[in-house]
């Protein structure tokens, strides 16, 4: 809440429509773009890809989470990414384009969508894209030990987080995957009175030392439903960068990050297995 040759299906830009693990798909053509597509579940937009040009991030969410990309090495050093939830594997073509040569694990639960995804918008054949078709935490669980640089985290069923990925003990379990130096991003989705999206940077403060958080002003403020992209890492974050690219976006942020984001959290409590709980899901006029 988001390079190949695309099939014969798609080749018309006409509204594609299938039925998934999650519910009903849709793929609908970006009017302004001739290989461009909105990916939706029920109805409500996960993704947007365009097959012609992979670095470019329609979402703003998903703009905010490149940004990170972009600075998490020197421009167009490989990464190790694990991307906990696929959509229209969005994130990882974005790499695959950018960061030539990244290793990439894409986590998506949803089987049927994996296929309806890979038969009418192609991965590139040379991308080093493997996806396993397994829930997030099983999936992590897989992978090896300080093998990654990135972590990203979207996902959503049913517009919702699942609980058992909001907790400090899932965020262990991310610490583990992760290499020293490596960045977790996790793309939240929150609104008035914003106590999950506080109760999420809380519980990756227990975890992390430098935490930054990109949001709409609006979101921030507790106005609207919106998403919100949070970086958590052990070593110093590119903050003034960050906030530089994040105002300059179409639709510009705002980054809080140390007093500020502390200020934001207002003495919220960490999340643990036993107590955590989905989150909210998004009024029905988010998505008219």
């Amino acid at each position: 809440m988001a390079k190949g040759r695309r099939s014969g299906r798609t080749a018309a830009a006409e509204t594609v429509v299938g039925q998934v693990d999650g519910g009903t798909a849709e793929l609908a053509p970006d009017r302004e773009r001739p290989r461009a597509f909105t990916l939706l579940i029920d109805g409500a937009p996960q993704s947007h890809v365009d097959l012609d040009d992979p670095a470019h991030l329609d979402f703003a969410y998903q703009r905010r989470i490149g940004h990170l990309v972009d600075l998490a090495a020197p421009a167009r050093q490989p990464l190790n990414v694990v991307h906990l939830g696929g959509g229209a594997f969005t994130l990882a073509r974005y790499t695959a384009a950018t960061r030539p040569r990244s290793a990439q694990q894409v986590v998506e639960i949803d089987a049927g969508l994996v296929a309806f995804v890979r038969e009418h918008l192609p991965l590139d054949p040379q991308a080093r894209v493997r996806v396993r078709a397994v829930d997030a935490r099983a999936g992590l669980a897989k992978v090896p030990d300080g093998w990654a640089d990135l972590v990203i985290a979207d996902v959503f069923s049913g517009a919702r987080t699942p609980a058992h990925l909001t907790s400090t003990e899932f965020l262990d379990d991310v610490r583990r995957a992760m290499a020293p130096t490596g960045w977790y991003v996790a793309n939240l989705a929150d609104g008035p009175p914003l106590a999950h999206l506080r109760g999420q940077i809380a519980t990756a403060a227990v975890r992390f030392e430098r935490l930054a958080l990109a949001a709409d002003p609006v979101v921030l403020r507790g106005k609207r439903f919106g998403n919100a992209v949070l970086v958590a890492s052990d070593r110093e974050l590119p903050v003034a960068e960050f906030t530089r690219r994040v105002a300059g976006d179409p639709h510009p942020g705002r980054v809080l990050h140390g007093r500020d984001l502390a200020d934001f959290t207002g003495g919220a409590a960490p999340v643990a297995d036993a107590s955590a709980v989905a989150s909210p899901a998004p009024p029905p006029s988010v998505f008219r």
